[in-house]
């Protein structure tokens, strides 16, 4: 393992982008759901990674608003793979202190799959580590259109005139309000693009793509993304 000096910097809030879970299952000959097998295991041991290392804030793309497109097959593969976890997550992270906390439309998801996101969610809400935001059914143009929905309710309703509207509000309107944006936004599989994740909060945040698939994404390729951000020089704007 690559062992990060210690007077790094480490990024407050991290998001990541777990690709490649399909394309790990086809370079073995094995079907894509095996892939996703995988990928929640990596998903558990790099959390608790994650959480040691200090972050504070780490939000994971778990299936996003486009992924209902995918082959019917899968998508149950994802679902059955859903539900194992949160019902392991009743009692998993309860060790470590992580809060667990669910970003994204969850009204699209059986009941059985909403009432578990529920009662995680209840378990966790008094835990003071790391929070986890699990981005699920989340769209981040879905996501700033429900902010804006609300603001324009507040103004329709006589709270808000148009001239009051801030960049603050609709923050405090979105999934993450009250957290910070983050820094670090790292994509595995080897693609460039943020694919619809975190559009509004991620405007200033450092892109790290690797082309190691989600699956075998572990602490080495996590501190190289860490050393990689503390190479940056953000300005954000300015000189």
């Amino acid at each position: 393992m690559t062992t990060t000096p210690k007077e790094l910097y480490i990024p407050e809030h991290i998001g990541i982008i777990m690709d490649g879970n399909g394309r790990w299952a086809k370079k073995r000959g094995l079907p894509r759901p095996i892939g996703h097998t995988y990928g929640a295991k990596t998903f558990k041991s790099m959390t608790r990674y994650i959480s040691r290392r200090g972050v504070k804030y780490l939000t994971l793309y778990a299936f996003s608003t486009e992924n209902w497109k995918r082959p019917l097959e899968e998508v149950n593969s994802l679902m059955k793979i859903f539900r194992q976890y949160l019902i392991d997550s009743l009692t998993n992270f309860r060790e470590d202190d992580i809060k667990v906390v669910f970003i994204g439309d969850r009204s699209a998801f059986p009941s059985d799959i909403i009432k578990l996101i529920d009662e995680t969610e209840e378990i966790a809400k008094d835990r003071k580590g790391m929070q986890l935001n699990l981005a699920m059914n989340y769209g981040g143009r879905a996501e700033i259109v429900q902010a804006v929905q609300r603001l324009c309710q507040e103004v329709r309703d006589g709270q808000l005139t148009p001239e009051q509207l801030t960049e603050a509000m609709l923050s405090d309107r979105l999934y993450t309000a009250g957290q910070p944006d983050p820094d670090l936004i790292i994509r595995t599989g080897g693609e460039h693009r943020l694919s619809n994740f975190m559009l509004y909060q991620a405007a200033y945040a450092e892109f790290y793509s690797t082309e190691t698939l989600w699956p075998d994404f572990g602490e080495k390729e996590f501190e190289e993304a860490i050393l990689a951000f503390n190479q940056r020089s953000r300005r954000f704007g300015g000189v």
